[in-house]
């Protein structure tokens, strides 16, 4: 498989930043006095903070969705959909969506949005804080194909937030495995919670294991660890750090923004 980082980043190592939506209709902490008009405000506002820091693209995800489905429901996409299309033309980056935690569903939305990539959960069965979590990565890619998305890159995260693999395997032949049975377009390796620290071992055991592959670090990438965490992984995505006082529930700040790609600039720069 070739490196299409460069293709659809215009990089090698890009670091994605997560624009985390606030709660969206249907979720228990949706604002319904202001309405969906006040989320997209708040999206314009953290997509500004993003795009002036200079990230390489962004992932727009209902991060706020808690607690999360895993099968959403019909209004969250949709929602989603509103705002992007009010967001894009504001989007001067590569952009990916993440209907948090439903792999259809992120694909749909990446099709009707012309999002050049999704990342979600779309192997293994977990025991969760959501409950008994399982997917079907075979219905997943053949619903893909139906609906003329392969153009649509998948980021599979195998070490997913808040949930452990129910079976007895190591991380090594989960990534071969994976890799081997169901073509994902890139690996994400993650910590416990959003903003908790990527395992090094980890993420270096599924680099390992991933062949050609890229592999993202996909949660606790900071100004300071940054060139660490890419001396391993192909990207990084950034979402806590990128927060005023690297807090989750706050908003985007440039200067935080501002700081991480200049240190993720100063490591690509040395690269040949």
């Amino acid at each position: 498989m070739p490196n299409w980082l460069p293709e659809v980043f215009g990089t090698q190592k890009p670091i994605v930043a997560m624009l985390h939506l606030a709660p969206l209709p249907g979720d228990p902490g949706y604002d319904t006095a202001a309405g969906v008009a006040a989320i997209v405000n708040r999206a314009k506002g953290e997509l500004d903070a993003l795009l002036s820091g200079g990230v390489d693209a962004v992932l727009i995800s209902n991060e706020f969705s808690l607690p999360y489905l895993t099968k959403t429901e019909p209004i969250t996409a949709i929602t989603m959909a509103r705002i992007i299309g009010e967001l894009q033309g504001e989007l001067a980056v590569p952009y990916g969506v993440n209907v948090l935690w439903d792999g259809r569903a992120s694909i749909d939305l990446a099709t009707a949005t012309d999002a050049a990539f999704v990342r979600e959960i779309f192997t293994g069965v977990y025991a969760s804080d959501f409950g008994l979590w399982n997917t079907n990565v075979g219905e997943v890619a053949r619903h893909r194909h139906r609906i003329g998305a392969a153009n649509v890159k998948l980021l599979f995260n195998i070490v997913p937030e808040s949930a452990a693999y129910l079976a007895e395997r190591d991380l090594g032949a989960i990534a071969r495995s994976t890799v081997f049975a169901t073509n994902p377009d890139a690996l994400c390796v993650s910590g416990l919670t959003a903003g908790a620290p990527t395992d090094t071992q980890s993420l270096a055991i599924v680099k390992e294991n991933a062949g050609d592959v890229p592999v993202f670090v996909n949660t606790g990438v900071r100004a300071s660890n940054v060139a660490d965490q890419l001396s391993v992984a192909d990207g990084a995505v950034v979402g806590t750090y990128f927060k005023q006082d690297g807090k989750f529930e706050n908003r985007a700040d440039r200067a935080r923004v501002e700081e991480l790609m200049g240190a993720a600039k100063a490591f690509r720069s040395q690269l040949v």
